[in-house]
């Protein structure tokens, strides 16, 4: 498995996947708890990683190193 996600690919995936598990808890307000949130946790492994099983089948990369 070689990264295939770049820094700022990484950073949003991260923010996204917080927000949509706090969503999933009920933390933001204004706004019921829906289970659908947790598919926050898939942008947040991914950005954890560093690697996105999509974009391998895609051929795609937006990491500079590679």
């Amino acid at each position: 498995m070689t990264v295939n996600e770049g820094t700022i690919d990484r950073t949003l995936r991260v923010v996204v996947g917080l927000a949509l598990i706090a969503l999933a808890l009920g933390y933001i307000p204004g706004m019921a708890a829906t289970p659908f949130g947790w598919i926050g946790i898939v942008p947040l492994a991914t950005g954890l990683i560093g690697w996105c099983p999509a974009y391998t089948l895609l051929g795609i990369n937006t990491c500079k190193r590679a």
